[in-house]
């Protein structure tokens, strides 16, 4: 289970530093451009908003890994699970409202990873402090 979870936590980690860093560096209008249909969202928020997304996921994604490898207030990890959760809930609002449905299943599917690490270190297998 352990393993699992670190696994689950690396790869979150991963995609939401990496998409965090795109919206921090990237203007909304390239954010817009590259993201195709998959960042329409962007066309309904300001730029400064897009950047705050962007750092709250890069905390969130560092949040999930480093606390555990440093050992340095592990209790942290379930607390960044949290936040991202509470991001992919915005995220899956917002899809509702603009009815992209297709696209709703992804932020889901990432909602449902985000918990089950939540779960994992709340319970059945938390960090030593």
């Amino acid at each position: 289970m352990n393993i699992a979870l670190w696994t689950v936590a690396g790869l979150l980690a991963l995609a939401y530093v990496a998409g965090g860093l795109l919206k921090i560096v990237l203007s909304k209008q390239r954010i817009r451009a590259a993201g195709g249909a998959s960042a329409a969202w962007t066309d309904d928020v300001s730029p400064a908003r897009i950047k705050t997304i962007g750092v709250l996921e890069v905390l969130g994604g560092l949040g999930l890994v480093l606390p555990g490898l440093t050992g340095v207030a592990p209790e942290l990890v379930p607390l960044a699970a949290l936040g991202l959760a509470m991001i992919m809930v915005g995220a899956a609002v917002t899809r509702i409202s603009r009815r992209e449905y297709r696209l709703l299943v992804a932020d889901l599917a990432y909602l449902v990873l985000i918990a089950f690490v939540l779960w994992g270190r709340l319970g059945p297998v938390p960090l030593a402090a």
